[in-house]
């Protein structure tokens, strides 16, 4: 059954505040192959709190993640991201359509400081795959 185009607009609650450490910002970096030797966060980490925030969603609207296909992913920053930061995602499903018993779901979740600050964008484009497909 196709997601319903009501969700478009749709603003889900943020996720809860995730503080910002050099042992999680070293974690993500080695998984990257990486090293970490201080300053900002490497461009990608805020997909930590992408991911938490579009797992919500998914539970929220009853949607399996085994049928979600990450189709695309953006950042577009206000500042980089640093240890000691205090962040929380808020998302949005900013666009919907069908091809092919397809759901193509445009997502925007805003990353916030702990003042409220807008810190990075995100926009993803998950692919929900239909049941036949």
């Amino acid at each position: 059954m196709p997601v319903d185009q009501s969700l478009v607009g749709r603003e889900f609650p943020p996720t809860r505040p995730y503080a910002v450490s050099e042992a999680k910002v070293r974690e993500f970096a080695a998984a990257l192959g990486a090293e970490y030797d201080g300053g900002p966060a490497p461009a990608t980490f805020p997909i930590v709190l992408a991911f938490d925030a579009m797992n919500a969603f998914l539970a929220a609207e009853q949607l399996d993640l085994f049928r979600i296909v990450h189709g695309e992913q953006r950042f577009a920053y206000e500042r980089p991201v640093q240890v000691g930061d205090v962040l929380s995602a808020t998302l949005s499903v900013a666009s919907l359509r069908q091809i092919g018993g397809n759901d193509i779901i445009g997502t925007r979740s805003e990353i916030t400081d702990a003042t409220g600050e807008l810190v990075c964008t995100t926009t993803a484009t998950l692919v929900h795959r239909g049941a036949d497909a």
